[in-house]
């Protein structure tokens, strides 16, 4: 099979399967979205617990070793078939301009898959909050300073980083995608992510569930950029950014690609 008719003909059956488990269980399919933050979550506390102690050593380092952490939360959320709104985004988007899913279903799915992203990712986020590895955290802390340059960048610098954060997201997606062999998908998958993560771009997902550790630590009250309205403004511009760049950068332009009755495909 041609690449690009496999492009093709995997968003069809993705957005079959997602229009299927939305309409026969919502239930099931906001369990499946919470468990998508709650893997994004788990990979960030894990890597900025990480980043920590590697600053105490080689500063230079910390931001090294949260890439290459976060990444594996990706990989968990692929190969164990969670619902991701950032890829999502990919998907639906390809569908729509298919004639493979209504435009309005489309936008219910996404919608109600970033919002029970967030709820799995604050659930978790808390839960790292309050557990040993954060509960006696300062306003030094890795994650803190990591979470203090998102949540004051202006809303042009939010959108822009949002839009390549989400093309690198897809690059991983696409090679989820069309490689055929599962180790190669996977370091396919890693490489991607390390490198929106290492350049510091804006991921709604990863931003829910690092905002959420810091949100609801014992530091916040201290912290004035963490005030909800700052929070939700951060994530509704991060979100169309994401939308922007895996959905019409991504998703449209490989469904337009493939769209030819020439023998060449992407």
């Amino acid at each position: 099979m041609a690449q690009g008719y496999e492009f093709s003909e995997k968003v069809a059956k993705a957005c079959q399967k997602k229009e299927a488990l939305f309409d026969e269980s919502k239930a099931r399919y906001a369990l499946r979205s919470m468990f998508a933050g709650a893997f994004l979550t788990m990979s960030t506390a894990a890597g900025a617990a990480a980043a920590q102690v590697i600053a105490g050593l080689n500063p230079a380092l910390s931001k090294f070793f949260f890439a290459f952490i976060f990444t594996w939360g990706l990989v968990y959320i692929l190969f164990l078939n969670s619902e991701l709104a950032t890829s999502n985004m990919m998907y639906l988007t390809a569908g729509v301009y298919q004639k493979n899913i209504r435009l309005s279903k489309a936008v219910t799915i996404l919608l109600y898959c970033g919002i029970f992203n967030l709820i799995g990712a604050m659930i978790i986020g808390a839960a790292f909050a309050y557990s040993s590895a954060f509960n006696a955290m300062d306003v030094q802390h890795f994650i803190v300073g990591l979470v203090k340059g998102k949540a004051l960048r202006g809303n042009g610098q939010v959108l822009l980083e949002a839009v390549l954060a989400n093309i690198f997201v897809n690059v991983a997606i696409l090679a989820f995608l069309l490689i055929k062999d599962d180790a190669a998908k996977m370091w396919i998958i890693i490489s991607a992510i390390f490198m929106f993560v290492f350049l510091g771009e804006e991921h709604v997902v990863a931003n829910f569930a690092s905002f959420s550790i810091v949100k609801f630590s014992a530091v916040s009250p201290s912290l004035e950029f963490m005030n909800w309205f700052n929070l939700i403004r951060h994530w509704v511009v991060a979100f169309i950014g994401n939308t922007i760049g895996g959905g019409v950068i991504v998703g449209l332009a490989y469904a337009f690609l493939n769209k030819t009755k020439s023998v060449y495909h992407e």
